[in-house]
């Protein structure tokens, strides 16, 4: 969802790491958490993108994604190949039907993996210097030309893809979840209402620039970021986000 500045993330929560070394060690970190994978002859059944951590398989892991991100920006999901996949990433196309098996198994292991880079929350004593750290890495996500694309691109597929749907909302929950503590402390120093929904005054402060992207061609800069931020802490100071009893 979102990315340091010069990652490219998506953000990324935006751009993601660049770089095959960058790209190597994210899907090192990632492999490590999938788990390993079933080697030849077992008959076990394996996950899209679950491999063995470190070395050539997270290399490979590494590329694929990397080509995966690249077509999407260009291309968008519609165009989103394997075997075209496996051509840019420079790995034969068996090995990347063998562990995806499809386009939304590929994507899901994308967003899972650009989930995992995303830059941790920022917590400054305040929930608008907070909200604001989280708007403005969302902006500049948005902004950059290969993240902003990505992510329209994903949104697009979603909206008429079940399993992309599926994988996109699972990328934003990480997101949303990493930024909560921040309004969740906010309430407990009584900047807002006890009982305030910290996941829906996060998921407020970014939908403006979303919602700009998607359907504007205004710039995603930091004034942008920053009046997306002051909006959701005002209305959370209002009550506007407490749950009902």
């Amino acid at each position: 969802m979102e990315f340091a500045q010069g990652e490219s993330e998506g953000e990324t929560e935006a751009g993601t790491q660049a770089g095959t070394q960058a790209g190597t060690q994210a899907g090192t970190q990632a492999a490590t958490q999938a788990g390993t994978e079933t080697g030849s002859g077992t008959g076990a059944e394996v996950e899209p993108g679950t491999a063995r951590p470190g070395g050539r398989t997270a290399r490979v892991r590494a590329a694929v994604l990397r080509a995966a991100g690249d077509v999407l920006a260009e291309r968008g999901f519609a165009h989103l190949d394997l075997a075209d996949v496996a051509r840019r990433a420079g790995v034969g196309k068996t090995t990347v039907y063998r562990r995806w098996g499809t386009v939304t198994g590929l994507v899901t292991d994308l967003l899972s993996d650009m989930a995992q880079q995303s830059v941790p929350r920022t917590e400054t004593g305040s929930l608008l210097g907070d909200l604001t750290a989280n708007t403005r890495l969302v902006a500049r996500t948005l902004a950059d030309p290969r993240q902003g694309a990505l992510f329209k691109a994903v949104i697009a597929a979603a909206t008429c893809d079940a399993k992309a749907a599926e994988a996109l909302h699972g990328f934003y929950a990480v997101r949303v979840e990493e930024w909560a503590p921040c309004v969740a402390r906010a309430a407990a120093r009584g900047e807002v209402p006890e009982g305030t929904d910290a996941h829906e005054v996060v998921r407020a402060a970014s939908a403006p620039l979303y919602y700009r992207l998607l359907t504007t061609t205004l710039p995603l800069d930091e004034a942008a970021a920053d009046r997306a931020a002051t909006a959701a802490v005002a209305a959370a100071r209002a009550g506007a986000y407490v749950r009902d009893a």
